[in-house]
């Protein structure tokens, strides 16, 4: 089992320094994809970064400035895309003239047909400067590096702090709950070769975009490949006893998850299966999609 860490102490609009070097500011924004909301970190004191700002909402924004008052925001890092994360870079750059870093979106995003698996896609998201490929910035004190660490999304990035060996990992390590992996911005074939990047890293410390941070880093990631893993055998297991599509599988394989979160949960499915007809161990009738029947492959 995955040894969640779920207790968080925090209020709303006011900054807490969670580290020598780190100070976080959580919007009000809970829900079922955000947990408690999104923990927008500031990097630094005088000269600072400040990762994932969040979603476009006045009060959190006024919440980061009052933080860094009397001090220079000088980077804003994205770890991607989505509108809990990204769309609060643009008012925050026009407040401070800061610098906006991160991974352009390079694929196009499908229509789910209307079923909400996250917080939704922020298509205007372009930054100033592209750290696709990794990379690193720095200020009085700090380094960040960019890691790149696509699967969740196609543009996700993780940011190493060096003099910390800690790593914000956006949505692609939660200590909270699983991530959601949703084709085809997601890739679970590329989420799997991303953690297993970050765990020869050998981190310290986790700081996610939402949620506490894991303390226990090497088993804790041990414990989210291998959750991965039973839930592909699961898969597999239940194609053992027949074709099968994976609206009739979801209620089963997610029988003690919460049922608002079964339609993520069915796209979850959908990245396994795409990954495991790609490997040639399942095979679906026409190219794998959501309404698509599979079966073993043999």
């Amino acid at each position: 089992m995955i040894p969640y860490v779920r207790d968080i102490k925090f209020e709303y609009g006011a900054v807490d320094q969670v580290s020598p070097l780190i100070r976080r500011v959580v919007a009000n924004n809970p829900g079922p994809f955000t947990y408690v909301g999104t923990g927008t970190y500031i990097i630094g004191r005088g000269e600072v970064a400040v990762i994932d700002p969040g979603p476009d909402i006045e009060e959190h924004l006024e919440a980061i400035l009052r933080a860094v008052e009397g001090e220079r925001v000088t980077h804003i890092m994205i770890t991607h895309h989505h509108l809990d994360h990204s769309p609060l870079a643009a008012p925050l750059k026009a407040r401070t003239g800061a610098t906006i870093y991160g991974c352009a979106v390079t694929k196009v995003v499908e229509d789910d047909g209307g079923v909400k698996t996250e917080a939704g896609h922020d298509m205007d998201f372009k930054p100033d400067v592209s750290l696709c490929d990794g990379g690193e910035v720095s200020g009085p004190g700090w380094t960040l590096e960019s890691i790149p660490t696509p699967g969740h999304t196609s543009n996700h990035i993780c940011f190493a702090l060096k003099e910390e060996n800690a790593l914000f990992t956006g949505d692609h390590i939660m200590g909270w709950s699983t991530t959601v992996i949703t084709p085809p911005d997601g890739d679970m074939g590329d989420y799997m070769e991303s953690l297993d990047r970050i765990r020869v890293r050998e981190f310290d410390t986790l700081w996610p975009t939402h949620g506490p941070p894991v303390r226990e880093v090497t088993p804790f990631i041990d414990a989210y490949i291998a959750h991965r893993r039973e839930r592909e055998a699961q898969i597999e297991q239940a194609l053992a006893a027949g074709p099968s599509r994976i609206r009739d599988m979801v209620p089963v394989l997610y029988a003690a998850v919460d049922p608002r979160l079964h339609p993520a949960a069915a796209r979850s499915v959908l990245g396994h299966m795409i990954d495991l007809v790609r490997r040639g161990r399942v095979v679906a009738d026409g190219a794998p999609g959501p309404d698509s029947e599979y079966r073993l492959a043999g």
